[in-house]
């Protein structure tokens, strides 16, 4: 795991309250065997609905943050994860919300995917085709692209 953290400005020029609390979250990225991974849409509703992200979300009191995913993918896209292996952190500031993204990559799961929020799904490769992009996962995209070898515009 990358011990440094990423600080992205998700709109920057937008003022933000002073002080705000840190919200960590939990995101998978599920890698199929071919290498695909699964982006979702953000559901209608939801602040930056329509932009395309990794599944995951808030921790609760006392969860770690594979407690955390195993309950957030099981909630939003019906499947059950073995192992999750952290991978890296960010820090996110966006106008509505501070927060700190646990990554962990997960190779092994089981059920058939619900999108039980009615968000849309894509098995991706990269450079991915979804848009937009969430700005916390962008830089994931790029990390990806960075272990794969590869160049991202």
């Amino acid at each position: 795991m990358n011990s440094k953290v990423l600080v992205v400005d998700a709109d920057p020029g937008v003022e933000r309250p002073v002080d705000r609390p840190v919200v960590d979250v939990a995101v998978g990225l599920l890698i199929a065997p071919d290498g695909h991974f699964l982006l979702t849409s953000r559901p209608v509703g939801k602040v930056y609905a329509g932009y395309w992200e990794f599944p995951g979300g808030k921790l609760e009191a006392g969860e770690s943050v594979e407690q955390a995913l195993r309950r957030e993918l099981q909630e939003e896209i019906g499947v059950t994860i073995g192992a999750a292996h952290t991978w890296r952190d960010s820090l996110v500031d966006y106008p509505h919300a501070l927060v700190r993204l646990h990554f962990c990559k997960v190779f092994d799961w089981t059920g058939a995917l619900q999108m039980r929020e009615g968000q849309q799904f894509s098995w991706e490769t990269l450079p991915a085709r979804c848009a937009p992009i969430l700005p916390g996962t962008v830089p994931v995209l790029e990390w990806l692209a960075l272990e794969r070898g590869l160049e991202l515009n």
